[in-house]
């Protein structure tokens, strides 16, 4: 059975500067350990002149393949700080580079582990998290005085508009995740009296954007 699991939506970074080292975090979705490596390989190519280029990745709806690199960082405060806060946000099927850039000034042990744990933290805010959803996208067809009823209940039902068309009658398809398709079909057949064509086009994973906990 598909069941929902958390990743990034896109590749992003942000950065900061502490104690006037720089940190930047870059986080993206792979799925894969050589998408995961072809990304670090971008990352350290682009920072040849970095102090450092530590990174994790978590690959696999359960986890299965985890590594990371503290990238001649003292033992244990770069990568492990990394994948520590990727397993918090509960994220998988996504790698975070935290490039250093350092600035005189050291941080002790201690400070690593803070600043690489901020570096992966905006560097997962910037990617964005996003749940995966079995979803469904069916296609409905209306008659047109329907249209502004069904348009009116679709604002308050959680599914995505993918597009519409007017013809003969109106014809538009939604996303949906698999968890709310029978309470979404039943409302649109409630509202319609039953008047309303559908059809299931295709199931598969589809991001959903997690809302809570933006500063997390």
């Amino acid at each position: 059975m598909m069941k929902p699991y958390k990743t990034l939506l896109q590749e992003a970074h942000d950065e900061v500067v502490i104690n006037k080292s720089r940190f930047i975090g870059y986080a993206a979705p792979v799925k894969t350990v050589e998408e995961a490596l072809a990304f670090l390989d971008r990352i350290r190519t682009r920072h040849k002149d970095a102090t450092h280029n530590c990174y994790a990745y978590i690959i696999g709806q359960n986890a299965g393949i985890m590594r990371y690199s503290d990238d001649g960082e003292p033992g244990g405060t770069a990568g492990m700080p990394i994948i520590e806060v990727m397993k918090a946000r509960g994220v998988v099927d996504c790698a975070v580079v935290v490039t250093r850039y350092f600035g005189g000034v050291l941080l002790g042990a201690g400070g690593l582990v803070r600043a690489y744990s901020h570096g992966c933290a905006i560097a997962l805010n910037a990617a964005q998290v996003c749940q995966m959803h079995p979803t469904e996208k069916w296609m409905f067809e209306v008659a047109y005085p329907l249209w502004d009823k069904v348009q009116h209940t679709l604002k308050s039902l959680p599914v995505r508009m993918e597009s519409t068309e007017f013809t003969a009658a109106v014809a538009f398809e939604l996303s949906v995740k698999a968890a709310d398709s029978e309470q979404v079909r039943n409302e649109l057949v409630r509202v319609t009296d039953g008047r309303i064509e559908e059809l299931l086009e295709e199931e598969s994973y589809s991001p959903w954007i997690e809302q809570e906990k933006p500063n997390g």
